[in-house]
């Protein structure tokens, strides 16, 4: 089944130009939708969710979103194809803008599983994988991958592999420029240690002109975004965007076209307030659960250190969340004022 195009709402930029990566135990829905009030346009990604998890553990509470999500991924771990496509299928029904296969994550309990970058060992499984789940689906089959797997640093292990997956019809290849060392180092590590070749991934792109090629790591500025941008066709941040996540509030007009960002932080805080209340009405979500995402909001801003203690501590779980949220609030407040009288 042709999969079908899909542009950013409002834009004739395409869906992947920018996007914040699917990250483990960080991007749920709380997160996501904290991030949808600061950029409507930028592609938000689900935390990984195997197949095992979601045909036997609940569909609702893997998938559960909002609908201001918008436009938003879901990123399966799994290599059985049949699972794989009943899984997108499950996504699509839920709403997901796309499926995407886990191929990167360098986890010992993900390499157990026989998913994540040991994947990359086996590209004519991972096609299968994308073919399996393209016949079902309309929505974008796409992959996530390193540029290689332990020591082997050749490009042409990484380019088979693109042009292996990319013959069952996977036409967008989100690409994380480091090895995954499979054995001797955590995913912390991994994160950090095997350099960072970009060349490669604009290599692809080259090689590829007909496929989408975005790029993820080690990427925390604007004028990284833009360095890259002038070689491949999308960018990928991840822990930058989450610990300071105001940097987003510039995205929709730099790289979409969209109007300028006019809300400030406290805007958005308050907005958080009334989200965390209907959470816990509806869903019995403590507000705990939810400010974590948000406690780089007033990064920068005289208090902030505070009123991230405030959001941090447990010992308040009893209170309400308008009740924390007052207590948070004086100390920006607080810090605010001899700006104000300086000013």
């Amino acid at each position: 089944m042709e999969s079908k195009e899909i542009q950013v709402p409002g834009a004739s930029v395409p869906l992947w130009r920018l996007s914040v990566a699917p990250m483990l135990d960080w991007t749920d829905k709380h997160c996501r939708f904290f991030h949808r009030l600061l950029t409507q346009r930028t592609l938000l990604y689900t935390e990984m969710v195997t197949t095992g998890g979601l045909l036997h553990g609940g569909e609702r509470r893997h998938l559960r979103m909002d609908e201001v999500e918008h436009p938003v991924a879901l990123q399966l771990g799994g290599s059985e194809p049949t699972d794989l496509a009943r899984c997108a299928q499950i996504g699509e029904r839920w709403g997901y803008d796309e499926i995407n296969l886990n191929c990167g994550c360098p986890s010992e309990r993900v390499q157990r599983g026989a998913f994540g970058a040991c994947l990359m060992a086996e590209p004519q499984l991972v096609a299968d994988g994308v073919k399996a789940m393209l016949d079902v689906v309309q929505v974008p089959v796409t992959v996530k991958h390193r540029i290689g797997i332990d020591r082997e640093e050749s490009y042409g292990f990484v380019r088979d592999f693109v042009g292996t997956v990319a013959q069952a019809g996977c036409r967008v290849f989100i690409v994380h420029a480091r090895n995954a060392w499979l054995k001797g180092l955590s995913p912390k590590e991994n994160r950090e240690i095997p350099p960072l070749r970009y060349e490669l991934v604009y290599q692809l792109k080259r090689d590829f002109p007909e496929l989408t090629i975005v790029l993820n790591g080690g990427v925390t500025t604007e004028a990284q975004i833009d360095e890259h941008l002038g070689h491949v066709d999308g960018v990928m941040l991840g822990r930058e965007a989450y610990h300071h996540p105001w940097m987003m509030t510039g995205w929709d007009a730099r790289y979409f076209g969209g109007a300028a960002y006019t809300r400030t932080p406290d805007e958005v805080e308050a907005d958080m307030l009334a989200y965390m209340q209907r959470e816990a009405l509806e869903d019995g979500t403590p507000w705990s659960a939810i400010a974590r995402h948000m406690l780089g909001l007033h990064h920068g801003r005289r208090g902030a250190r505070l009123w991230r203690q405030v959001w941090s501590d447990h010992k308040l779980k009893s209170l309400p969340p308008k009740g924390v949220w007052a207590r948070a609030s004086a100390h920006v407040q607080a810090g605010a004022l001899p700006a104000l009288l300086e000013a």
